[in-house]
């Protein structure tokens, strides 16, 4: 009882650690996180380096004896190794490493799915029709870095949320075009997954291949795998200076509806699908205007059954703090 009530006077060190970046905060259990911080995951070399030094820019009154961490990778056993950075770590040694009495490590997707029945209904951008239903599954999406893919069950009490790798399934062309950008990627790739399509680098991969078959393979090809990072990709689409850019940015939407859709039927995700990620909330207003809805709904006798599901993107800046408050007050460390 008395290491309870020192780990809550304490509090808690919350990380949510990407391809690209890891974040930082603090929470007490029943209270929002604070101290937020943003650390480039390239600058350190490894996790520990990164939390002492977020440990040594906030300079919490005490040290955090518990800790739960997202991370995008897979998290199965003591050792855990980054998918798209080149950290490895073991959960044991970070723990000791710094001090901490209790460490929970979670895959980065969970985390968001544990967010959702917490998100307030502004924190939420409803894209097209649909009702959710209550004590159904939700079913999470996120193109980043990387594809992120979760699920939240219901269960007698509380949620259960799902650890998935799902954003590296194989997708399946829905229109002929699809099929072309996709052969273009097979010979690049020895496994073209879902994540290769959706994400940031596949805003690219999308842009090249469209490029090809366009016919300005030379020109395009050249200036994308140069200069063509994916967040250029989409400032072109939007700005509708590069018609290549308008068709990998449209595509991408599209391709995100059917996974999407692919998702709400294997879960039965009648509380909705959400859409977290760094990329569409970037779209703005032209995601809800793409055709994403339409092809979520694309799926000829059950087309009925999707459009009674509704889809949302998630506006929060931090969702995974949020999930990762949930799941040490469901799931303890």
């Amino acid at each position: 009882m008395k290491k309870q009530a020192r780990r809550g006077t304490q509090g808690r060190l919350l990380a949510d650690i990407g391809g690209t970046n890891a974040r930082f905060a603090l929470q007490a259990a029943g209270t929002s996180p604070k101290a937020f911080r943003r650390l480039r995951c390239a600058e350190y070399p490894d996790l520990i380096s990164a939390v002492r030094a977020y440990l040594a820019a906030v300079q919490p009154a005490r040290a955090p004896l518990e800790a739960a961490f997202a991370v995008a990778s897979p998290v199965v056993g003591d050792r855990i190794r980054m998918t798209n950075h080149p950290w490895s770590f073991s959960i044991k040694d970070v723990r000791d490493g710094l001090g901490l009495e209790g460490l929970r490590v979670i895959n980065d997707f969970e985390a968001i799915a544990w967010s959702v029945p917490r998100l307030k209904s502004r924190e939420l951008r409803k894209i097209g029709r649909g009702r959710a239903r209550a004590n159904a599954p939700f079913a999470i999406i996120g193109p980043g870095t990387g594809l992120g893919v979760s699920a939240l069950i219901p269960r007698e009490k509380g949620w259960k949320a799902l650890a998935s790798e799902g954003g590296h399934v194989t997708p399946a062309p829905a229109t002929d075009r699809e099929s072309e950008v996709l052969g273009i990627l097979r010979r690049r790739f020895d496994h073209v997954s879902a994540e290769r399509l959706l994400s940031g680098q596949g805003l690219v991969n999308l842009y090249e291949a469209l490029a090809e078959l366009e016919g300005q393979t030379t020109r395009r090809k050249s200036a994308a795998r140069q200069n063509m990072a994916p967040e250029k990709v989409t400032q072109a689409a939007l700005e509708r200076s590069d018609g290549i850019a308008a068709a990998a940015v449209a595509m991408f939407c599209e391709m995100l509806g059917t996974m999407a859709g692919n998702l709400a039927l294997t879960f039965g995700a009648h509380g909705g699908v959400y859409i977290a990620g760094g990329i569409v909330p970037k779209l703005g207003r032209a995601f809800g205007r793409s055709g994403f809805r339409r092809r979520f709904e694309d799926k000829g006798r059950f087309s009925t059954y999707l459009a009674r599901i509704p889809t949302y993107v998630i506006a929060h800046p931090r969702p995974a703090f949020i999930g990762l408050a949930s799941f040490l007050d469901s799931e303890g460390v």
